[in-house]
Parts: structure tokens; C-alpha cells; sequence
């Protein structure tokens, strides 16, 4: 989308003002605290974003569940850099998006603490039986029962990225034995100990008191959690899914949890969102449902809009910036510090 002699990301010394759309849910949902910065926004919902991005260098996707990129590409005639507020970037990525000059951006760091914190509490409420608390008490009833302890039970984490390497401490510090499942098998990883390969998932489900999802949704993840993966779970094993619901079989899942071949499942994400009140997952046994909410934390679009500006003063400056994803993979490579791109261009 840039000429060959213009630098992919850049500011735009001695050219005026550079123009950022900003895509929100609806046009009176904007992000805070973004006075100051030397760029002209132009807000706007979805069916006003062909106008929005024409002429614009920068998109910030604020409203980050949109899929409507795709459909103003060709009016994106100036623009070189996408920033989504959110980890995961399978709603923006598209043939031809991947294919340009176009740096994307994500969320990464912001949601992992509190996405560890949500893990954390669907282990420790699966493994003293709060489903069953709060029932008993709403009926008023008086019932003595014994629960589970997590100290030395076992969590595999479907994800090795800095959301699970965060979830992997936090559970460790609680006293879990942990391992990761990833792309590629280690042996002596700082954070898991041991990481297993996802391809393997069906093999090494087996193992774990917890199966707990914090990968990315890609074309390798879809479908991931199967049959055959529930299959091979223990009786008594809880799923905990905070990544995205396509990476589960839902009709598999809700067949294991009738038939209650697993334990219980902790589910953030979904197919379809919001999940139809008539779904049955609902009523599943021993299945906690919450709304796509386990990051958002009090605070948390001021903390969005803040890695934003931070990373839109990089651009003015042509510096580096920071969390660029590679688009080919869909999210971005290493467990170490951000990504970022190369002074005027895409990190490749």
C-alpha cells in the first residue's frame, strides 16, 4: 500500500499532520486519553470506515472484533500500519492484507496478568467445587463435602506465548506441576519445563488435571481440541478455553460434558458471540460460562489506548515499533521482548 521510495512506517516531517482512522464499535466509543498526539483521528463505526480510511496512513482497530477491513481494502490507498487492541488477530488477517506492506500491530502484554488471574481462579473454583457451592446455598441447603487441593495437581497450557508463559508461572507459583504444548517440542524451557508439541495434543491430553487453551487461532489451532483430545482427558479433567472457541469442537465438547467423559469446562470464548441463549452449552454439567471478559480488567482501555500512543510517537519519530506481528504466522514469534519493526519497514 506504500510507494517504494516512502518508508512502510514512518512519521511524515515537513508533510503536515498524518491522519489515523480509528474504527470503534459505535462512533461515540472512543478511546481515552489519546489528546496531545500530533495526528489528526478520523472516528468512525464500520459502515463509515471506507471514508475513514482514505488517505489515512494508520487504522487503529479499536472495535478489534470487526471483520470490516476486508471489505474497505481498496479505499486504503495511504495506509501503511494497523494496530489492533487485542493479542489475537484472526478477525483482521486476509489474503491480501498479508500479502502487502502493511505493518499490523497487536495488544501483546497488556492482557496477559489478568488473563493468568482469570486461569488461576477457574482452577482453584474447579478444584473446590464452587459450581456446587453456589447451587447448595441458593437452595439453602447444608451439605459437608471435601474438595480437591491444586497443590501438585497438573496443568498442560495449549500456548507458549507470553499469555501462557504468564499463566505457567502464576500456576506454578500456586503449586500446579505445568507443562506447555507449542509448535515445536523443548525440554528445559525457563517458564513450562517441558513443552510438548501441539501436534501431539491427543497423546499428552492424558496427563493433565487442567488443559488450559492460550494459543492463537490459526489454521494449525483450529479445531484443535477434538474429539479425539477430549477422548483421551481423564475423567475428571476441566478445560479452561480463554483463547478463541473455534480452537474447540463444540459439539464434541458439549458430547464429553453430557456424557460427562471430563470433569467440567471454563469457557470464555465461543463459536458464535454472544453465545445464543439457546445453546446448550448452558446447561452443560459443571460448566462455567462467561462473556469473552477474562482480560478486561478495571482499567483496561485507558492501559490500550496508552501502548497505542506510546507506539504512535515511535511512528512520528521513525523508530521501531513495538508488537509487530508477523502476518504469515498470525501472531508475533519468541517469548521474549516485543517484536518490533525495523526503522521504516516490516520486521520479516
Amino acid at each position: 500500500m506504500t510507494h517504494e521510495s516512502e518508508p512502510a512506517v514512518a512519521g511524515v516531517a515537513g508533510r503536515g499532520r498524518p491522519v489515523v482512522a480509528v474504527l470503534c464499535e459505535r462512533p461515540t466509543d472512543r478511546p481515552p486519553e489519546l489528546d496531545g498526539l500530533d495526528v489528526d483521528f478520523r472516528y468512525c463505526a464500520a459502515d463509515g470506515l471506507a471514508d475513514a480510511i482514505r488517505g489515512a496512513r494508520a487504522l487503529l482497530l479499536w472495535d478489534f472484533f470487526s471483520t470490516a477491513v476486508s471489505d474497505v481494502w481498496a479505499d486504503a490507498d495511504k495506509l501503511e500500519w494497523i494496530h489492533i487492541t487485542a493479542a489475537g488477530v484472526d478477525t483482521l488477517l486476509f489474503d491480501e492484507l498479508r500479502d502487502s506492506d502493511v505493518v499490523v500491530t497487536n495488544a501483546r502484554g497488556v492482557f496477559d496478568r489478568p488473563l493468568a488471574e482469570y486461569v488461576l481462579g477457574a482452577v482453584i473454583a474447579s478444584a473446590k467445587d464452587s459450581r456446587n457451592s453456589f447451587d447448595l446455598q441458593r437452595r439453602h441447603e447444608w451439605r459437608h463435602r471435601e474438595t480437591r487441593t491444586i497443590t501438585g495437581a497438573t496443568a498442560l497450557v495449549v500456548g507458549t506465548g507470553g499469555i501462557g508463559r504468564e499463566i505457567a508461572k502464576l500456576l506454578r507459583a500456586a503449586g500446579l506441576v505445568v507443562r506447555g504444548a507449542g509448535r515445536r517440542a523443548v525440554t528445559d524451557d525457563p517458564d513450562f519445563g517441558e513443552v510438548i508439541s501441539s501436534d501431539n495434543l491427543a497423546a499428552e491430553a492424558g496427563w493433565c488435571d487442567h488443559l488450559i487453551l492460550a494459543a492463537p487461532l490459526t489454521a494449525q489451532t483450529r479445531g484443535l481440541v477434538d474429539a479425539a483430545v477430549l477422548e483421551a482427558m481423564k475423567p475428571g479433567a476441566h478445560l479452561v478455553n480463554i483463547a478463541r472457541g473455534p480452537m474447540v469442537d463444540e459439539s464434541a465438547l458439549l458430547a464429553a460434558l453430557t456424557e460427562r467423559r471430563i470433569g467440567g469446562a471454563t469457557l470464555d470464548v465461543f463459536d458464535t458471540e454472544p453465545l445464543p441463549p439457546e445453546h446448550p452449552l448452558w446447561d452443560a454439567p459443571n460448566v462455567t460460562i462467561t462473556a469473552h471478559m477474562s482480560a478486561d480488567v478495571v482499567g483496561w482501555r485507558a492501559t490500550l489506548a496508552a501502548q497505542f500512543a506510546a507506539n504512535v510517537r515511535r511512528w512520528l519519530a521513525g523508530e521501531p515499533l513495538l508488537n509487530v506481528v508477523d502476518k504469515r504466522l498470525g501472531y508475533i514469534p519468541g517469548a521474549g521482548a516485543p517484536a518490533t519493526s525495523r526503522p521504516g519497514g516490516v520486521s520479516r
